[in-house]
């Protein structure tokens, strides 16, 4: 008997289906948690070009302060210095060296000078073992590279060969395991092993003294070899926020010989002109008397360098995300590279996914170099080698503490989670006028705003530049008609009250600016005892309230000044205070209870 039909699918079919199945079910499984981690790149990345934002409002600060603030140059003298005077300009090499001893007890690595490779290498040692490289070699590294950089011109040239590459490096931000793995896979810096060091090599990282000292090494031993570029954070008011000066007075307790007190004499108008040439070197904006060392024009030049974007759109336009610099399309990338006849630029300044990014077709390389940059697994790092002829090779890495590599999705509920954190933070540093917001647009006193009107308004607030809509269900309860509960997102969050009497609005105002707050007072303090008098604390505030046009009534302030004055001797100290304003979340307080139960 014969049958007609079709015939049943073999054993291998079956299994090359079900292998199909599989396979696309990973590839939409995987494709949803690179979505969920380039959500959260893109939350870190908002939040930090805020704050660029704001620092360079901090800076704007400083000149203003110093044209209003009364005190200034009766009671305070040495605040000019401590703002803008040089460190090390002014006495011998040796009339610094000699305030230090290395006493017998010092088990460190000792610098021979001159340098040479030997100490590359013993220095890279002593870094591994946590080991702390003494004041009087920091001192002597600097005072050296001081000299050998002013013989050097702004613009480096360096030749290559099919036979001999270059390794460029991206931001390292104080990230030391990341420069010894680049090391250790590529090699320390010879005169056959070139590299370039793109900038920002301090900052948020907790080694940046350590990378700072390698690189100087390396680049006295080697100065036609090692190549240093200048970043946005090689820069004294950048180190004050991001933790690079922080850093060095934890590690070397010795600010009174880094920073000498320079009296200041003369009549006003001298005390502005020596103001105005430390001042624009610096990249505060300026006007006036204040700009006859560098020009305005000058002054955008070098923030355009040091703080401008590639974008995919055509043009040259203010980078409104940073605050500074501005974005660059394709025909400036090729305008530029025409009238100076070159074929690339590699530059860096931009965290990326995978470490590196091609733009521009083929002729923009961003390269960033500090691996988990937001948060561990964030990020790859990458470096580059190039030569005369041959296409760029990228090698990609990141460092990982655990012992074995942690599953995707952990990663990145992880930094999911991290995100949302500091993007709450942010909601609630802005709650009363996100409220005000909402209100307006719920005209029905109903609680609930559409999807449209919830995104508009956080947008409107923080300007964040984010896909609200997709970041909705992590911030916000949603009911089955697709109408927002507003007041949701701040459900479980909230900003500790150091004294419950005082209005949300200024807990609010002084918690988003505490970080500015905290360097301006840092400042002001000039026996660095960390307590400032109160009549000092409330001319500050008026000013500060003046210039960044924070709209809270001066006795509201008074009167959370006069609470924070404990022992009621005139006198706060501010650190404390700062730290009397802090975010709660509400998880975290029922882990805390769990924990104590268990």
């Amino acid at each position: 008997m014969w049958h007609f039909g079709r015939r049943d699918s073999g054993p291998i079919e079956v299994a090359l289906k079900a292998a199909l199945v599989i396979q696309n079910w990973y590839r939409g499984y995987s494709a949803r948690l690179k979505t969920r981690q380039r959500y959260a790149l893109t939350i870190f990345q908002s939040i930090e070009y805020a704050d660029e934002q704001g620092q360079l409002q901090l800076s704007n600060f400083f000149s203003f302060m110093l044209e209003n603030y009364t005190n200034v140059p009766e009671k305070e003298p040495g605040l000019v210095t401590r703002l803008f005077g040089s460190s090390i300009q002014d006495k011998d090499r040796q009339d610094y060296l000699g305030l230090i001893e290395i006493p017998d007890s010092y088990c460190g690595p000792r610098l021979q000078f001159p340098l040479t490779f030997t100490d590359i290498d013993l220095l890279i040692e002593a870094f591994k073992q946590q080991q702390i490289l003494h004041a009087y070699y920091v001192l002597e590294v600097l005072f050296e590279t001081k000299k050998v950089l002013q013989q050097m011109p702004n613009f480096t040239h360096t030749n290559t060969s099919p036979s001999k590459e270059i390794t460029i490096c991206g931001d390292l931000h104080g990230k030391l395991d990341d420069l010894f793995l680049i090391f250790y896979k590529n090699g320390l810096p010879s005169v056959t092993n070139p590299y370039v060091f793109n900038g920002d090599f301090v900052d948020r990282g907790k080694n940046s003294m350590e990378i700072l000292m390698i690189l100087f090494v390396s680049f006295l031993v080697y100065p036609n070899d090692l190549h240093l570029n200048r970043g946005n954070h090689e820069d004294f008011m950048m180190n004050m926020r991001y933790g690079f000066t922080k850093e060095i007075l934890h590690k070397y307790k010795m600010r009174s010989v880094l920073m000498p007190p320079i009296p200041m004499d003369g009549d006003r108008a001298e005390k502005k002109n020596k103001l105005g040439t430390a001042t624009v070197a610096l990249g505060i904006r300026t006007s006036g008397s204040f700009s006859e060392q560098l020009t305005k024009q000058e002054w955008e030049q070098v923030i355009d360098i040091l703080w401008s974007d590639p974008r995919g759109k055509r043009g040259c336009y203010p980078n409104t995300n940073r605050g500074g610099g501005c974005y660059f399309g394709p025909d400036i990338t090729s305008k530029i590279l025409n009238k100076y006849q070159l074929k690339m630029l590699v530059r860096s300044h931009e965290c990326k996914p995978e470490g590196y990014e091609i733009c521009h077709d083929g002729k923009v390389i961003t390269v960033f170099s500090a691996s988990n940059y937001y948060e561990e697994g964030s990020n790859r790092g990458a470096y580059i080698r190039m030569s005369s002829g041959t296409t760029p090779r990228f090698f990609q890495y990141q460092i990982t503490k655990a012992t074995c590599f942690r599953p995707l999705y952990q990663r990145v509920n992880a930094i999911e989670s991290s995100a949302i954190r500091m993007l709450k933070e942010r909601m609630i540093s802005r709650k009363t006028d996100l409220i005000r917001a909402f209100q307006l647009q719920d005209r029905n006193k109903s609680g609930k705003l559409s999807m449209g009107q919830w995104a508009f308004s956080m947008e409107n607030v923080l300007g964040l530049n984010l896909p609200w809509r997709s970041l909705s269900s992590h911030l916000v309860t949603t009911d089955k008609d697709g109408n927002i509960d507003y007041m949701s997102g701040f459900q479980d969050v909230h900003i500790q009250k150091p004294v419950k009497e005082v209005q949300s609005s200024l807990i609010e105002t002084v918690y988003r600016y505490r970080s500015d707050l905290q360097i301006i007072f840092n400042i002001i303090d000039s026996d660095h005892s960390g307590l400032i008098s109160m009549e000092e604390f409330r001319s500050m505030w008026k000013l500060f309230k003046s210039h960044y046009s924070v709209h809270i009534d001066d006795s509201q302030f008074d009167e959370l000044a006069e609470r924070m004055d404990l022992n009621k001797d005139g006198s706060i100290d501010f650190n404390e205070f700062l730290k009397a304003f802090y975010v709660v979340h509400k998880f975290d307080q029922l882990n805390k209870s769990d924990t104590k139960l268990a």
